[in-house]
């Protein structure tokens, strides 16, 4: 049975980074974009990642231009907006697609390993929200309108366990 660490990602800076990296931590892997009405999550996602870091939480960012064309930018870009506007310093990673025969193998498996509404393995839209617990496992998906701070009871409980 695979888990998120069997799998790796380019950074926003294009070195590749396993996953396995984050082994033993609790991950909260969204899709964001710049351009989207749901963008301003980005401040209550570096919250949680600055309040849960040293507890081992760690949010894990992945650009995506599929929903409405809300991430036309090149990372260089997105790194620096996310910077700037939001002060993020949660790891980010390049640009990928969450659903569709070119979504990234990591979303994919995210997907099918916590479906959505009515057993949807797609991704709805930008801000997904999935919750892994310290062995690679996912416990939850959280829907786009999911504020952050709303995730943080499950946080705790993920690494409480």
């Amino acid at each position: 049975m695979p888990t998120v660490y069997d799998f790796s990602a380019k950074t926003i800076d294009g070195k590749n980074r396993k996953l396995a990296d984050y082994r033993g931590k609790v991950l909260l892997v969204v899709n964001t974009a710049s351009h989207c009405g749901f963008t301003p999550q980005y401040k209550g996602l570096e919250e949680l990642h600055r309040k849960y870091g040293k507890q081992g939480l760690v949010v894990l960012g992945f650009p995506c231009n599929q929903f409405g064309a809300q991430e036309p930018g090149a990372e260089s870009e997105i790194a620096e907006f996310c910077e700037m506007n939001y002060g993020v310093t949660f790891p980010l990673f390049a640009k990928i697609d969450v659903n569709g025969e070119n979504a990234h193998p990591l979303y994919k498996y995210l997907a099918s390993a916590a479906p959505g509404l009515l057993g949807s393995e797609s991704v709805k839209w930008n801000f997904t929200k999935f919750l892994i617990d310290k062995k690679g496992n996912v416990l939850k998906r959280f829907a786009p309108n999911t504020a952050p701070a709303d995730i943080a009871r499950d946080i705790e409980r993920a690494l409480d366990a």
